[in-house]
Parts: C-alpha cells; sequence; structure tokens
C-alpha cells in the first residue's frame, strides 16, 4: 500500500489540522506522520485506515494511484 504523502498533508492542512494534532488524532507519531507526507515511509494498513478515519475520508483517497504501462511506447 502505497500512500499519497502529499495528498495527505494537503487534507490533513484543508481541515485546519496541525502535524501534531493530527498525528495525535490519527494515533502515530508526528514524525512518522511527516515521514509518511514526505515519502519516506510506507504505513502498514491498519496505519492508513486511521489516517483515512482522521480525514474524514476513504483509503483509496489516499492512496498513490498507479498509472497504467503501455509497453507499445517502448517499441
Amino acid at each position: 500500500m502505497q500512500p499519497d504523502g502529499p495528498e495527505i498533508q494537503r487534507q490533513r492542512e484543508l481541515s485546519g489540522y496541525g502535524l501534531r494534532r493530527f498525528a495525535k488524532a490519527a494515533q502515530i507519531s508526528p514524525s512518522y506522520l511527516s515521514r509518511i507526507e514526505r515519502g519516506l515511509r510506507r504505513p502498514q494498513p491498519e496505519v492508513m485506515a486511521r489516517i483515512a478515519r482522521a480525514l474524514g475520508c476513504r483509503i483509496e483517497d489516499i492512496q498513490r494511484r498507479e498509472t497504467e504501462r503501455n509497453d507499445e511506447r517502448d517499441d
């Protein structure tokens, strides 16, 4: 599960949360949340669920979207 760190940060800030207050609401440490937002950590599904719940969104809304690979372009 690959989080979309910038999207998590964007939604957190739009919700009016600071890093520390949001981390407390999501039951994770502020430093861990910062690493997730910067793309340095890939949290476990249960952590993603807590982040999504605190944001009031679905896990899919804060996951990085996989782009389709087009093998024909490589020809």
